[in-house]
């Protein structure tokens, strides 16, 4: 009797887990971004039913990974696998007559290639809702709108896509889309990103210590994926904005895959016109500058186990100028300037992937891609400027004329096209009890021609008299044809106690480079990249306190600097090296219940082998060729704060500040103040972000991007604006006149800063959506820059160095337009 007892309690509670736990399920309509009330949600054959904030308290497995299901009448149904690390919140959302977004699917516990996701210490992520509000807005629509306002980023402004990541140069941030590396992102050389957030379905900033899959960089990763097609259903989406208009079509596959074609297209002109009525300077615009772009996704599951996807892009950027005037100065003296500019830039790339999955514990993939890049610049600038001399100056130096006409010519002609090849492999192995095993190798192929044509004019001391100083045209003409061939190779072991309490991931990344010349050959040491990860959940479901995390990471880095590619075998480089860094983070994360999370982590970077360089003359002032260090040096520590809500019915967003000291060091430049620690001109101690989200209603939508950044450094004016004699000669150095310049001493200063930026951008949304069918309006209107008259970014005064004459205002690079700019949107989608 026993044993039949015994046999039927096994029996009843053999499928039930030894420990059970609640979480809180959230289901909202992805459309409306609304709480669906009465949706079903069932785990382990239990049913559950959601309240008026669209919420549920659901059991599932404390020590197993507990598959449940979500059901809503029309809508489709959703499946999530919520895993056993302690998470208590999962958000669900479902499109009415669609496909269901997973928002909390997790298959494995390691992220696969292709895969983005927020971890501590590692990373940060946007995606889904957060893209079309903080990047779907204003003249420009671009991801990187939405990275700028993560935290670790550093402030740049409106029109500049290359911001510094924890210190780092801005040119050190390296792109991956779909796991293609992207060698120049960009549009309009840096002001815009390629990615548009239409193509675009996650994007992911990894500034931390994260995993070898990826090198390449010793600062910031951004990871792109792309959007991917509908399996089931035909979508459509139409995009109309102030300066541009987007077009995405969606065809399924038999529902096994689908296909999705992209557009966009610009159209500045018509306002340029507009302008030039009002702004006497837009007349000298004669090419609007411009995008033009297209992209596609495809993907197809062949069997069960294998799949495949391609994507691709091509896209291209231009703008032109044209200024010629004649006038007379308040002298009476004739003056004349001719100036012309074009730029274009053309890039495309194609990615191929495959992926298969022998078992469920196994995953594989193979990508293999190509791209090119070309870009043509073209401009001259020819100017003659009549000055008179003073007196004292005349009188010091002997002078009889009382005026003097300086005619200048300086021009550029440059043509740069790169093709490159790209093939890894990556393979991952969950080895049973938290173990999981992954490996991989990458090489990139690129080729590279350069042809160049440069006329500059070179002021600098004079060889024999010491007050004088001496100009010269000089050339740089640059032919060169170089490859590079980078080799890759990872492997990491990842492990995980049970209910994620404990987790360490511990890899090794080696990268090699080799550069192939004309008559030359260059290759760096590899570089050895171990780097380790420790995730300790050491507090859950206490509380209000959803759990607490806290992470710790060290590991070294590499990258390659953009400039070898020039190298010619007249250069005298002996040897190139990796730009190199030790990067450590300690950080801790607060889950707390209702969907808000508190991420605080600490870092410091020691780089070390960094490359710089410079232009210099030779003896004969005829030619200009580039010096090139490999000794540099920085030093880089801060924290990050971010205060987030990630989903509420009334309002969501977040709060970032970073605080940041990073100075450099650049040993070979022995006559600057750059031999010693400096602040780079893009340095600031303090940035301060906040995404604000406010729905009243489920059709009505107000985001907020309120940006604070402190001051940049600024020089210090040690002297009066004074003259000074300069001997004018032509390329073979024989003299040509004399004439007089102005100059005011000024040095570099540690604590001297410009002033704070404020940045202040508006988003109001209109939201309509039809109840019986598919479709989906979205009215928008928006302001950028509202708080430009508020910013205090002045610099030090300028002055003419021809006249002596101080400019009225300051002299402040900047990427901000000094008036608000405001703009319409219109997006319908089926």
């Amino acid at each position: 009797m026993k044993k039949t007892v015994f046999s039927l309690f096994m029996i009843l509670f053999s499928n039930l887990p030894l420990f059970s736990r609640e979480i809180t399920v959230i289901v909202n309509d992805i459309d409306l971004d609304m709480p669906l009330e009465g949706a079903i949600v069932k785990s382990q054959g239990v049913e559950y039913e959601t309240d008026a904030d669209g919420r549920a308290s659901v059991t599932v497995a404390d020590d197993a990974r507990t598959t449940i299901q979500v059901a809503y009448p029309g809508y489709e149904n959703a499946r999530i696998t919520v895993p056993s690390d302690g998470r208590s919140t999962f958000n669900v959302g479902l499109r009415l007559g669609g496909d269901a977004l997973e928002n909390e699917e997790i298959v494995v516990e390691a992220s696969q290639p292709g895969v983005v996701e927020t971890k501590t210490g590692r990373s940060v992520s946007v995606s889904g809702k957060d893209l079309t509000r903080t990047a779907e807005i204003g003249v420009i629509e671009d991801v990187m709108t939405s990275i700028k306002l993560l935290p670790g980023v550093g402030y740049t402004g409106m029109f500049n896509a290359r911001p510094s990541i924890r210190g780092g140069e801005p040119g050190d941030l390296t792109a991956v889309f779909d796991g293609f590396y992207i060698s120049n992102p960009y549009y309009w050389g840096g002001g815009a990103s390629i990615f548009d957030p239409r193509m675009v379905q996650s994007a992911s900033l990894s500034h931390g210590v994260f995993s070898a899959r990826y090198g390449h960089t010793i600062s910031g990763l951004l990871e792109i994926v792309s959007r991917k097609p509908d399996a089931t259903d035909v979508e459509l989406e139409l995009g109309l904005s102030t300066s541009a208009a987007n077009l995405n079509v969606s065809y399924p596959l038999a529902g096994k895959g689908g296909i999705m074609l992209m557009g966009k297209v610009t159209y500045w002109d018509p306002f340029v016109e507009l302008a030039k009525l009002f702004i006497d300077e837009v007349n000298y615009v004669k090419t609007a500058p411009y995008i033009r772009s297209a992209a596609f996704s495809a993907d197809y599951r062949f069997t069960p186990n294998f799949s495949g996807a391609v994507s691709g892009f091509i896209g291209g950027d231009g703008a032109g100028a044209f200024y010629k005037n004649e006038d007379v100065t308040e002298d009476g003296l004739p003056n004349r300037t001719d100036f012309n500019f074009d730029w274009s830039n053309l890039q495309g790339f194609l990615i191929t992937g495959l992926t298969w999955t022998p078992k469920p514990s196994m995953a594989a993939r193979a990508t293999l891609g190509g791209g090119f890049l070309q870009t043509n610049l073209d401009g001259y600038i020819d100017y003659a400027l009549t000055v008179p001399f003073s007196e004292d100056f005349k009188q010091k130096y002997g002078v009889t004329e009382d005026s003097y006409t300086f005619n200048q010519t300086m021009f550029a002609d440059m043509t740069d096209v790169t093709e490159n090849w790209q093939a890894r492999m990556d393979y991952d192995w969950e080895l049973g009890k938290g173990f999981l095993f992954s490996t991989g190798v990458q090489g990139l192929y690129a080729k590279e021609t350069i042809e160049e044509n440069d006329q500059g004019v070179f002021e600098r001391d004079h060889p024999q008299i010491p007050e004088w100083r001496i100009i010269f045209p000089a050339d740089y003409n640059n032919s060169t044809l170089t490859q590079t061939l980078t080799s890759s190779a990872y492997t990491l072991l990842e492990w995980a106690s049970p209910a994620n309490a404990l987790g360490v991931e511990l890899g090794l990344r080696v990268d090699h480079l080799a550069l192939f010349g004309k008559d030359f050959t260059l290759q760096t040491k590899p570089a050895f990249n171990p780097r380790l990860n420790v995730d300790w959940n050491f507090f859950r479901n206490k509380g209000i306190f959803d759990s607490i995390t806290a992470v710790f990471g060290t590991g070294l880095f590499s990258s390659m600097t953009d400039n070898i590619s020039s190298i010619q075998s007249s250069n005298d480089v002996d040897e190139i090296k990796q730009n190199r860094s030790w990067t450590s983070v300690a950080g801790v994360k607060f889950n707390i219940y209702g969907g808000y999370s508190v991420n605080l982590e600490g870092y410091y970077k020691s780089i070390f082998d960094r490359a710089y360089s410079r232009l210099r003359s030779d003896a004969s002032i005829q030619n200009i060729t580039i010096e090139r260090r490999f000794d540099g040096e920085g030093r880089v520590f801060g924290f990050d704060l971010m205060l987030q809500r990630a989903s509420g019915r009334f309002w969501d967003g977040w709060l970032a500040y970073s605080f940041n000291i990073a100075q450099y060091r650049n040993p070979s430049l022995t006559d600057t103040y750059q031999s010693d620690w400096y602040y780079p001109n893009f340095h600031r101690f303090h940035n301060l972000n906040l995404v604000l989200n406010v729905k009243p209603t489920p059709i009505f939508n107000i985001a907020t991007r309120l940006g604070f950044a402190s001051g940049a450094p600024k020089s210090v004016v040690t002297g009066e604006i004074e003259t000074y004699p300069v001997l004018v000669v032509d390329k073979d150095g024989n003299p040509v006149q004399t004439i007089q310049k102005y100059r005011r001493e000024s040095a570099y200063s540690d604590t001297e800063r410009d002033g704070f930026a404020l940045t202040l951008d508006l988003k109001f949304s209109w939201l309509f959506f039809n109840s019986v069918g598919r479709g989906r309006m979205e009215f928008y209107f928006a302001v950028e820059n509202a708080l430009s008259f508020l910013e205090t970014r002045t610099r030090n005064t300028s002055f003419n160095q021809y006249t002596g004459k101080e400019d009225e205002g300051s002299n402040t690079a900047t990427y901000q337009l000094p008036i608000p700019m405001p703009s319409v949107g219109f997006k319908w989608s089926y």
